[in-house]
């Protein structure tokens, strides 16, 4: 079996999307190649923090919590692709519910369009210095019950959200998620003005309840 670079396993609220508030265990795999201005984990992205770890040892750490809800996260999961396919069959064939954590830049496998999967995927807006590495054809692939998610922190990003919205057919959940430490209510009033019936505004609850911090 293959081995994965971890970060951290860790049983937390769910603070993100149309999840939030659930209890969740987070499988957080390291390494990233995007370089987002306002990533809130680059101990995940770069540097020495992870521990190889066999698919039984992964899914021995998270059945401890006896919760079936896991989020593979990141970094960018999609990195260690050869190796998450088989721990998500596994997880999945044991009767664990999967969120998957991914930029809109790696097309998710096959596996997490199931109805035991959620991909939360990411459009990264201009504030991130990477809108130009998206693949805007993958907004277009996500399910019904699925979700895309534009972190927003000004107006050029609000503005770039509704241009990739009125450009392509999403079907998913549109989450708009502003950064944290921004004032957010210019965002929902924006969003009433321009009458984005579709569209949920949801800040990071996990940061909210605990702040900026490892592990929660």
């Amino acid at each position: 079996m293959g081995i994965l670079k971890v970060n951290e396993i860790f049983y937390s609220i769910q603070g993100e999307g149309t999840a939030m508030g659930v209890p969740t265990v987070f499988l957080r795999l390291f390494a990233c190649d995007l370089r987002c201005s306002w990533c809130d984990t680059m101990y995940a992205v770069e540097g020495t923090e992870f521990t190889d770890m066999s698919h039984e040892q992964v899914i021995s750490e998270i059945s401890k919590f006896g919760c079936k809800n896991v989020c593979i996260t990141g970094g960018e999961p999609l990195i260690q692709r050869k190796e998450l396919v088989p721990l998500a069959k596994e997880l999945i064939n044991k009767g664990f519910f999967i969120v998957l954590e991914t930029s809109g830049h790696k097309k998710p496998p096959e596996i997490f369009n199931g109805s035991s999967c959620l991909i939360s995927m990411d459009c990264k807006c201009p504030s991130s210095g990477m809108e130009k590495r998206m693949d805007f054809t993958l907004f277009e692939e996500l399910g019904t019950k699925d979700q895309l998610k534009f972190v927003i922190k000004d107006e050029a990003d609000y503005n770039y959200a509704k241009h990739i919205l009125n450009t392509y057919k999403i079907s998913s959940s549109l989450i708009f998620q502003p950064v944290f430490g921004e004032d957010i209510s210019w965002l929902g009033e924006s969003i009433l003005k321009d009458r984005l019936h579709n569209v949920r505004v949801l800040p990071q609850l996990h940061k909210l309840m605990w702040g900026e911090k490892k592990g929660v």
